[in-house]
């Protein structure tokens, strides 16, 4: 076992506090990695705050890691010492149900295993997070970062990357296809990323005028102020797809307006509070589709890092000391940030 530092929330009230605890020894199987960079995610704060209802303290938050490889057991066969290496949302599933056997561990009939707050399938332990200096992970959980992107900027693809990716794939994102992006926060910037490089006409929905700019830079088409009726009037009957990333309660049904017929809008925002029904005119008349979607499996998530590794993506990012944390995530509940934090964990070691 080897002594890790990170920082923990001990309460639903409590700031994050530096918290010591031990990995676990290698099993045949684990990669041990020197993390040395951590995405901070809206998910982080929620579990810390127990706005979800399902935290168990004490949390390391963190789901969103790029590290290197120090360490393996004795049957690994993917990597090495030095290799750099990624982990994201979950690190185990029960892989044998019918999910996990189609390579889509996200969607586990058992229940995966989440990176933190979830509990290890062997000792029954909680899981901790990457706001510490290690990580010990099942190899087959374990994601190769291409050498070509800045590591930091990698560590938000773990989560804000793939969950957007997921969706733009399973529902053909592409040339000829006109999808709009709801919302310019660490989603949202990643989905004008992705589905530009994809080929596809990509849209920006924002409440504010102060990003029209920054989305267009990012590469979005256009940009569309959505409180603005006659704007959102003007792409009516138009989209193939829609992703939203708006992780508040709001109404759904102008941009369900905005869908073709057979067009999908797919929510992948996680709000503390439902939204209210869409109107299910709206859906029948046209034939749309209201999904969901949630991060991606572990092939579909190489697949992306490949994918990124190619063109050159990486989120935009304001690196912090770990000690920063705190005030990241106020600054992250007004939206101060473009456009994911990332921890570099040196801050730690020192």
């Amino acid at each position: 076992m080897t002594t890790t530092y990170a920082y923990a929330a001990s309460d639903a009230q409590s700031k994050l506090a530096p918290f010591e605890f031990q990995r676990r020894e290698l099993r045949a199987h684990d990669v041990q990695l020197e993390v040395l960079f951590c995405g901070v995610c809206h998910s982080d704060l929620h579990q810390a705050r127990n706005e979800w209802k399902n935290s168990v303290y004490p949390v390391v938050p963190g789901h969103e890691i790029v590290g290197r490889v120090t360490a393996v057991g004795s049957d690994v066969t993917r990597y090495k010492a030095g290799d750099l290496v990624g982990v994201g949302c979950l690190v185990d599933s029960c892989r044998t149900c019918p999910s996990c056997a189609e390579g889509l561990e996200q969607y586990c009939e058992n229940g995966f295993v989440g990176t933190y707050n979830g509990v290890d399938r062997v000792s029954g332990d909680i899981t901790f997070g990457g706001y510490s200096t290690q990580l010990v992970a099942d190899e087959a959980f374990v994601l190769r970062v291409p050498e070509n992107l800045d590591p930091a900027g990698v560590a938000p693809l773990l989560c804000a990357g793939i969950t957007t990716y997921s969706p733009l794939r399973q529902w053909g994102a592409g040339p000829g296809k006109k999808v709009g992006i709801v919302g310019l926060g660490g989603l949202g910037h990643m989905g004008v990323k992705l589905a530009r490089a994809m080929g596809a006409h990509v849209v920006l929905f924002t409440t504010s005028q102060s990003k029209i700019e920054d989305a267009k830079r990012l590469g979005a088409h256009e940009v569309v102020i959505s409180k603005n009726p006659q704007e959102m009037e003007a792409h009516a009957n138009s989209f193939d797809l829609i992703i939203n990333t708006v992780a508040a309660q709001h109404d759904l049904n102008p941009f369900l307006n905005l869908l073709r017929r057979d067009g999908t809008m797919t929510l992948v925002g996680a709000p503390e509070h439902d939204h209210p029904s869409p109107q299910v005119f709206n859906l029948i008349m046209k034939r749309r589709r209201l999904a969901g979607s949630l991060i991606g499996g572990i092939a579909e998530t190489q697949e992306m890092l490949d994918f990124c590794g190619e063109h050159g993506i990486t989120s935009d990012i304001e690196l912090i000391p770990m000690q920063q944390i705190n005030d990241a995530y106020e600054r992250m509940l007004k939206s101060d940030v473009k456009y994911r934090f990332v921890i570099d964990l040196d801050s730690l070691r020192k």
